[in-house]
């Protein structure tokens, strides 16, 4: 077998913005809103309770439930999550809590079930409109999501309040409705149920939190309701700018060591791998990767598996951990199956890199074109074959350390990571 090439690590420098006092920073967006005549007297406030990993999230959520106390409200945290955890209530409730979102810490219920309400249907797709039951019978609703691209689709608005007043409140049969209607337009059909949800709810505010290439928290804002839609095309525009990437648009093999529902909803973020594997949707144009291995899943993803059919190798090790009901049943409620299908499967790390590359036919595996990522959230820190290097040498975000090394198995032949 042909010698692999040797890897540098390199490390990147991303944009930093950053709130450096969130819990402050929450309090005092929510005052400028001037909220509390909404929130008095003893009304009940619902705060969106989605499944995603966004940094300080239960710090958030305790200082907007002390904030709804502190103003006479009782406030509560509701699960949002549309199909995630399962569609169950014990999945829901699952994943809350391994976010840190639990009544013990955030000082309010934390109610998660799978009981909803039709509050009609969108105008111009005629899908019926989901919300969850307690949000309804709620006196109010503050809405909490990080504002970020979308992993299946291109709009003004993608990943926001928008979808999580569409989709993550519509819970199971929710994201069963819109999926049902394809990628095509869902971006109009998210504006167009969230439309409803808001004329047939009372949602009182909005949290958007934007991150940086650090998953720090770059900006947090207070969102009146009326300005969701305008407001949170402005912010996907940050978003996007902040969101970190790999510097190579075209790769032989991206090595991609562990993948989870904590790094992406998809498992690897397709925005970061260039890969949409979504049946009558053109793969993006770049970046452009030929073969895309990954090595293991997550404790966090609980054997959710979503996305793995995003690679085209991966190891025993990982398919041992698959949970098939959990990651199946995403990839049933959206449609996009090519998403749960199993790549070739190999018994150890280096036979998967070795097989990759033997697919490619490279006359010299030394020129290979290769990055080894710990995850597709964490990317200021990575390995490239030395053949890379001239593409970068010069650019003041990349710094080179140290020397081309060769790689390093174990006795079994997995890598040893560092």
């Amino acid at each position: 077998m042909p010698k692999l090439p040797a890897m540098v690590k390199i490390k990147q420098r991303f944009p930093r913005p950053r709130v450096k006092d969130v819990p402050k920073k929450v309090k005092e967006e929510l005052e400028k809103l001037n909220i509390e005549e909404k929130i008095g007297r003893g009304k009940r406030i619902a705060i969106t309770g989605g499944s995603r990993g966004i940094n300080h999230i239960a710090d958030i959520y305790r200082e907007i439930a002390d904030f709804v106390s502190q103003k006479g409200g009782t406030p509560f945290v509701v699960s949002a999550m549309g199909s995630h955890g399962g569609g169950t209530p014990e999945g829901q409730r699952k994943i809350l809590a391994h976010l840190g979102v639990t009544e013990e810490k955030i000082g309010c219920p934390v109610i998660a079930s799978s009981d909803v309400v039709v509050l009609g249907t969108t105008p111009t797709h005629e899908i019926p409109v989901y919300c969850a039951k307690e949000a309804v019978e709620a006196d109010g609703i503050i809405v909490v999501n990080r504002i970020k691209a979308h992993t299946a689709f291109r709009a003004p608005r993608e990943s926001g309040l928008l979808k999580m007043l569409g989709i993550g409140l519509g819970r199971a049969p929710g994201a069963q409705a819109i999926h049902s209607r394809g990628t095509v337009e869902i971006g109009h059909v998210i504006l167009e149920l969230s439309r409803v949800v808001r004329e047939k709810t009372n949602v009182i505010a909005g949290i958007a939190i934007v991150e940086n290439g650090y998953e720090d928290t770059a900006l947090l804002e207070g969102v009146k309701p009326e300005d969701f839609e305008e407001r949170e095309a402005e912010l996907l525009k940050i978003a996007k700018d902040l969101m970190p990437g790999i510097p190579f648009e075209k790769l032989d093999l991206l090595l991609v060591e562990e993948m989870g529902k904590n790094y992406s909803g998809t498992g690897m973020d397709t925005n970061v791998i260039g890969r949409w594997r979504i049946d009558g949707v053109p793969e993006p144009e770049k970046p452009h990767y030929k073969r895309i291995a990954v090595l293991d899943l997550s404790d966090f993803s609980q054997g959710n598996a979503n996305g793995i059919g995003l690679a085209d190798f991966t190891t025993q090790r990982l398919v041992q951990k698959i949970d098939y009901s959990a990651t199946y049943l995403n990839c049933l409620t959206t449609g996009f199956v090519q998403r749960g299908m199993i790549p070739v499967t190999l018994n150890t790390d280096r036979e998967v890199i070795e097989a990759a590359l033997k697919t490619l036919h490279l006359e010299d595996w030394g020129k290979a074109r290769i990055v080894r990522i710990k995850n597709t959230l964490y990317l200021d820190e990575m390995w490239c074959s030395e053949s890379l290097l001239e593409e970068i040498k010069g650019n003041p975000n990349i710094e080179v350390e140290g020397i081309p090394e060769d790689w390093q198995f174990d006795e079994q032949g997995n890598l040893l990571r560092g």
